[in-house]
């Protein structure tokens, strides 16, 4: 029994973070905020999901076609003592991106939305993914029924 018990602790702290999915609106808003960074990402590509993101469907993309955001980790943080400062990193593989201020804030704010809880330090409010992976159609975000984003993460750094 006494070994059941110390081996508790261990067992905890071993187990997996779970996936998250979003979808609908604050998938695409993750994805395109996001993407437009993102290296692997063509011009064509993070045009449409920028155009997506501002409401303007009426931009010619392949049929059958999809746009895959993948990243390693978004990492953004906002400060209850400056609170002025926002900042974020995304990596995608060996690139890192660093973004502030108006940009850093709406990421994080989308970070929120999709459902990623925080972690507070020292005056910094964290909000972090890894394992980024968003699927956007964007000829089924076009017929305006509600579909054609998803994004699964895993929170946390």
């Amino acid at each position: 029994m006494r070994k059941l018990v110390a081996l508790i602790p261990l067992l905890v702290a071993a187990a997996p973070a779970h996936a998250q999915q979003a979808s609908g609106s604050s998938a695409l808003a993750l994805a395109a905020l996001v993407g437009i960074h993102s290296p692997t990402l063509s011009a064509q590509d993070k045009t449409a999901l920028g155009y997506m993101l501002d409401g303007n469907l009426t931009f010619p993309f392949p049929a059958n076609k999809k746009i895959d955001v993948k990243a390693d980790s978004v990492v953004c943080r906002s400060s209850n003592v400056d609170i002025s400062a926002h900042s974020c990193e995304l990596t995608f593989g060996a690139k890192k991106v660093s973004l502030k201020g108006r940009a850093a804030h709406e990421l994080y704010a989308t970070v929120i939305e999709v459902g990623v809880p925080g972690d507070g330090a020292a005056g910094s409010i964290f909000e972090a993914l890894k394992t980024l992976a968003c699927t956007i159609d964007p000829n089924e975000v076009k017929q305006k029924a509600g579909g054609g984003a998803s994004c699964t993460f895993v929170p946390g750094q």
